[in-house]
């Protein structure tokens, strides 16, 4: 099993290939973007130099995403990262950016913390599995911050998943009501 605490190490070939060194195969930057939703992180590196590409490969995938219309980020918001880049504020940018994502991380962590705290249904059956639901909602309501869904395909089998978790808790109500 491979340890998840260190990053997935990513190389690049001459052939501008992407091998997976854990799996021995090689991947695409879809994977490598799933990889990322998963939870893991990844360093990706030069073979022939041993260049650390990860920024790189980051913000193409970000730019592929971005061009395919799942937009997260403004446009005015592009403008002033292009803007930062010429000015004093580009050593005070990744700081912000940094810190406004761990916010909005901690703030989704407490707002579902706070939304099992305050239900008294979490003594219900089957609360977890809705707990569950809710988080997968949170997480793809919030786009590509924390993580969207990988695709149509999956998101749709999520979505068939849920259907029948939610009529499987319908069942279990209906079943408490008799």
């Amino acid at each position: 099993m491979a340890d998840t605490n260190k990053p997935l190490l990513i190389k690049r070939y001459a052939s501008r290939r992407l091998y997976n060194t854990e799996t021995s195969d090689y991947v695409t930057l879809e994977d490598i973007a799933l990889f990322i939703r998963e939870g893991r992180e990844v360093q990706i590196v030069d073979l022939k130099s041993g260049d650390d590409l990860t920024r790189q490969y980051l913000l193409q995938i970000i730019a592929e995403h971005e061009s395919r219309g799942e937009s997260v980020l403004p446009v005015d918001v592009l403008t002033d990262l292009v803007r930062s880049y010429t000015t004093q504020a580009a050593s005070v940018v990744p700081q912000f950016l940094k810190a406004s994502f761990e916010m909005l991380r901690d703030g989704q962590s407490k707002a579902m913390e706070n939304m099992t705290k305050a239900n008294p249904m979490t003594a219900m059956p089957g609360f977890d599995a809705m707990r569950a639901q809710q988080a997968a909602f949170f997480k793809a309501m919030t786009g590509g911050i924390v993580g969207a869904g990988s695709g149509p395909a999956k998101e749709e089998d999520e979505l068939n998943e849920i259907k029948l978790q939610l009529a499987a808790l319908q069942d279990k109500l209906s079943k408490m009501n008799k």
